[in-house]
């Protein structure tokens, strides 16, 4: 197992009588419960040294505050712009886990390799939540403009 492996499965997908959109966040809600997860055992196993531990809070910091932006502030928010807001939040935060992940990587913590599947993970949320944001920002100005 590789640093970073989803350290549990995956429940199964939601059924098929649901909408898209109920789908999708359920989906990237769990999906960056799971990150955080991921990042967490990460976390675990990186060295005592200072360096280390400095950049696992970093890690630490930013990941968790991804799915708590995605699966319990955005999906409260009482109108589109605070959704909109909360997920930017989100979006910014993976911006952040990402760049901590390939410092970790590049600066010789662990071996080579072995965040491969963790830093995918962080560009492919990143992808998914910067598409929320634009397609729910277009949304909102589409909703603004008809006012």
């Amino acid at each position: 197992m590789k640093i970073g492996e989803p350290p549990v499965e995956r429940e199964k997908g939601p059924s098929q009588d649901e909408p898209s959109s109920i789908k999708v966040r359920k989906d990237i809600r769990q999906r960056t419960y799971e990150f955080a997860l991921q990042a967490i055992a990460l976390g675990r196993c990186l060295p005592e040294a200072n360096d280390a531990k400095v950049l696992s809070r970093q890690l630490l910091r930013s990941v968790t505050s991804i799915g708590a932006n995605v699966g319990e502030e955005a999906q409260s928010a009482y109108s589109k712009h605070d959704f909109v807001y909360k997920m930017n939040i989100a979006l910014q935060e993976a911006r952040e886990t990402h760049y901590w992940l390939r410092l970790i990587r590049d600066s010789g913590i662990v071996e080579s390799g072995s965040l491969d599947g963790i830093i995918n993970e962080s560009e492919e949320l990143k992808k998914i939540l910067g598409a929320i944001v634009s397609k729910a920002r277009g949304t909102a100005k589409h909703l603004i403009k008809e006012r």
